[in-house]
């Protein structure tokens, strides 16, 4: 707890630029994920899949945006399946329900808008 406060709710130096990809690492057979930001009105969270890896089907109670560091993923919302590679975000609404899987290895930062 005191070290969130001293970062401010941060895992990741402020006021420099930094690439988000090389914050994470793939694991073999894993998603790893790591939380950089996390504040009371939103998240923001990497994660690293290996291929074939995957989140299955969840709802959450708030928007998350979902941006593709590297790699490619199929994110299905809601049935919709939907691919996303390297450079694309998707939106996934609160309260619908929606998986992730790896077709490639892929990184991604989920920002989660609580407010």
């Amino acid at each position: 707890m005191a070290a969130e406060q001293e970062s401010g709710g941060r895992e990741m130096p402020a006021a420099e630029a930094v690439s988000l990809a090389n914050l994470v690492n793939y694991q073999p057979g894993s998603v790893v994920s790591r939380t950089i930001v996390k504040k009371a009105t939103g998240t923001v969270t990497l994660f690293a899949f290996d291929e074939g890896e995957g989140l299955s089907e969840h709802t959450a109670a708030f928007d998350a945006l979902a941006h593709i560091l590297e790699g490619e993923a199929e994110i299905v919302i809601s049935g919709k399946a939907i691919r996303a590679k390297t450079g694309e975000a998707v939106l996934m609404p609160a309260n619908q329900p929606h998986a992730l899987k790896a077709i490639t290895k892929f990184k991604m930062a989920l920002t989660m808008i609580r407010a």
